[in-house]
């Protein structure tokens, strides 16, 4: 190696001794960051301070130190720079049973897809790890890890394995690439084939994990362990600890008084959910005014008992939000809460946060008002009985004082409706599986099914959502908005190819693409065999809604402000709307700016990866009950479309939103060739693309992927 040529070396004792250890590591990062030693070697680093061999060793070990600490990364030439020099990024790993990972960035650029590592480069990083990487010169996907900043996975869920000396855990995760080791004497009484959760106690290099069983879940196979197992490996618990259940209780038994609220006692408020709901947290009145409607949203004030920095605030935030199973719910706040003071349950009183919208009979908006107030609902409905009311199917005497209210809600929802369209808003068929435990015990899946009742509360709470928004935008206040960006200029680009190869002519610039422009696109396929492929398509093709501070509008419901406010007893980010909103009409802005101004971004963060987290357990949740559920369905012929087309197969979904699995081999013989951004299988004498009709039969029921075969029927 060559040697560096200064004229005069400036390295000095003095920098070397116990307490210069800060100025050393201050001169590196210095002589680092603005290019002298950039990309040097620790060799050469050591020449330019002409470090003798004793202050060598000094040298190194303060270079490894601020590596350790992120200050400094070591690249593939063993030469040291700064992340910025290097173009590092935050990423997290998504590992694969295989060996190799990929890395997603946790703030993407415009076009930025996610990174592929071999498994040589993960240096020890596991699935789900937050890493520090670079992308790897030369390549147009690849990258390297060169610091882990923070393991993913604390617990990892699997099969209890022992030999004579050890136990292992094999992981039900095959994205966590290792066993984990776990001694004899931290086995905690488990037995080969239990389920069982451990923690993980080291990251040995180059050796499996190391940890012990915290709990066993059951005897691997039984359907409730699984379906625990699920729950546990993404972190859930139904359980609370003994301080938060304490505080819950004690704040639950405080009395309901109206003082300093407005008394809404009387005026005629009810409740619609499920049949099984029991957590309500909205209530909803309509009155007239002329030719008027006044609607009413009432939301349950969790914050009222929620206070900021307690332990059940705490706890309510690492959760973020209630999770939803068949058999079970896991409440973001404790039963005391969430069942008891909190839900607005019929003829109780219950503290809320009310928001009054006044709307023409066009459904157009003429003005809102937010206040603390205090209910008593008076009937708590059901979405089936709403809609029976409203169809005539009811007995009407069972429901004389509420149905008049309901017909006028209904008159209000229609014209929403038309007047949310003409403004552009995007209206996706997304199906929803409803999955429920009968009285049997016996898992029942009916056909998706989408009421009048749904439609209006959906239209309710919209409406409440983006009243409550805009007046926090007006008063610039910190606060949580719901918001979902337009479809990035590639995946709009792809979406408008495919419509083309289908003979639908897009309208819209894909730079700068409009509600309206998604809107014209599905009211223009209505009616044609086709519509349900153009609607999953244009799915893919739009992006994630989230929680952000920064009011950046909602693309789907073509709205220049909206948020989450009416469901506080189970999504944390409304109750964080509350507090705002509390502050701001006790007229304290500035305590609003004070107190929530420098947590909003994290949470912002937080509370959409909380919900991520949620979405995926339900869904993985659902997909076992599926598969349980079309065991003995083996054999029986269905109508389905096809909803997925890859290389190597086809999924279809029933009417009650099963999907399955229809391999390449079981299609008709024929040369086939899969065209991505047609989403087409394209053989010689049969093709098959997404949104086709097509006559399956079960075939059988893959555990291990949690996921039903099909098979076409010729």
């Amino acid at each position: 190696m060559r040697r560096l040529n200064y004229s005069r070396p400036f390295f000095v004792k003095k920098y070397i001794g116990y307490k210069k250890v800060m100025k050393l590591k201050e001169k590196i990062l210095k002589e680092i960051a603005d290019g002298r030693l950039a990309f040097r070697s620790a060799r050469e680093i050591c020449e330019r301070f002409g470090a003798g061999k004793n202050e060598r060793k000094t040298i190194e070990r303060t270079l490894d130190e601020l590596c350790d600490g992120g200050e400094l990364i070591k690249d593939s030439q063993n030469g040291y720079a700064t992340p910025e020099q290097l173009g590092a990024f935050r990423g997290v790993v998504s590992g694969n049973e295989r060996g190799f990972a990929f890395i997603t960035p946790v703030e993407k650029k415009d076009g930025e897809g996610d990174y592929f590592v071999p498994h040589r480069s993960l240096k020890g990083a596991l699935n789900r790890d937050i890493v520090l990487a670079v992308h790897r010169r030369g390549t147009e996907d690849e990258a390297y890890v060169v610091k882990i900043l923070e393991r993913g996975q604390k617990r990892v869920v699997g099969t209890f394995e022992r030999d004579r000396r050890a136990g292992y855990v094999l992981p039900d995760d095959r994205k966590f690439d290792s066993d984990v080791y776990i001694p004899l004497s931290l086995c905690g009484g488990a037995k080969p084939g239990d389920k069982v959760v451990a923690e993980i106690t080291s990251y040995p290099k180059n050796a499996m994990v190391g940890g012990k069983v915290v709990e066993i879940l059951g005897e691997s196979g039984d359907f409730y362990t699984e379906e625990l197992s699920i729950i546990r490996s993404y972190g859930l618990n139904e359980n609370f600890a003994a301080k938060v259940e304490s505080e819950a209780e004690e704040v639950a038994h405080w009395p309901v008084l109206p003082s300093g609220r407005r008394d809404l006692r009387g005026l005629l408020t009810i409740t619609v959910d499920g049949e099984d709901t029991r957590d309500i947290d909205d209530a909803v009145s309509l009155t007239r005014d002329g030719e008027n409607y006044v609607l009413g949203v009432h939301i349950a004030d969790v914050s009222h008992y929620v206070r900021p920095g307690g332990a059940l605030d705490k706890e309510a935030y690492e959760r973020g939000t209630s999770v939803y199973f068949p058999d079970r719910v896991l409440p973001m706040l404790p039963k005391a809460l969430s069942n008891g003071a909190c839900s607005l349950n019929e003829g109780e009183d219950r503290y809320a946060m009310s928001c009054f919208m006044t709307f023409d009979g066009n459904g157009k908006k003429l003005g809102s008002e937010i206040c603390e107030s205090i209910i008593n609902s008076n009937r708590r409905m059901t979405y089936a009985e709403v809609a029976a009311v409203l169809n005539g199917e009811a007995d009407g005497n069972d429901y004389a004082e509420i149905a008049p209210m309901l017909r006028d809600m209904e008159k209000l929802c229609l014209a929403c409706e038309a007047a949310r369209r003409a403004a552009g808003s995007i209206d996706l068929d997304a199906k929803e599986a409803h999955i429920y435990i009968n009285d049997r015990g016996e898992i029942v899946i009916p056909d998706y099914e989408r009421l009048i009742s749904h439609r209006m509360i959906e239209q309710f709470m919209i409406s409440a959502n983006e009243s409550v928004a805009e007046y926090a935008f007006r008063h610039q206040a910190p606060f949580l908005y719901r918001v979902h960006e337009r479809p990035s200029p590639e995946k709009a680009s792809a979406f408008f190819a495919f419509l083309r190869d289908i003979g639908v002519k897009p309208d819209g610039d894909i730079y700068d693409i409009a509600p309206k422009n998604y809107q014209k696109i599905l009211n223009s396929v209505d009616d044609k065999p086709f519509a349900p492929v153009v609607n999953r398509v244009m799915l893919r093709s739009m992006q994630k809604a989230r929680y952000c501070e920064d009011n950046l509008g909602h693309f789907g419901l073509a709205l220049k402000c909206y948020c989450h406010f009416t469901s506080p007893i189970r999504r944390y980010p409304d109750l964080f709307v509350h507090r705002t909103l509390k502050k701001l009409l006790a007229g304290d802005g500035e305590g609003a700016k004070k107190a929530y101004g420098p947590i909003v971004h994290q949470a912002g963060i937080d509370t959409s990866e909380r919900e991520r987290r949620a979405d995926m357990a339900e869904r993985d949740v659902d997909d076992l009950y599926k598969v349980v559920y079309m065991q003995d369905k083996i054999g029986e012929e269905y109508d389905a479309v096809i909803s997925g087309v890859t290389n190597f197969a086809l999924f279809a979904e029933l009417p009650n939103t099963i999907e399955g699995i229809i391999r390449l081999e079981t299609l008709p013989n024929d040369s086939y060739a899969f065209i991505e951004d047609k989403y087409l299988l394209k053989g010689i004498k049969h093709s098959f693309k997404i949104g086709d009709a097509i006559r399956i039969k079960v075939a059988g029921c893959d555990y291990g992927n949690m996921r039903v075969e099909f098979v076409p029927v010729t």
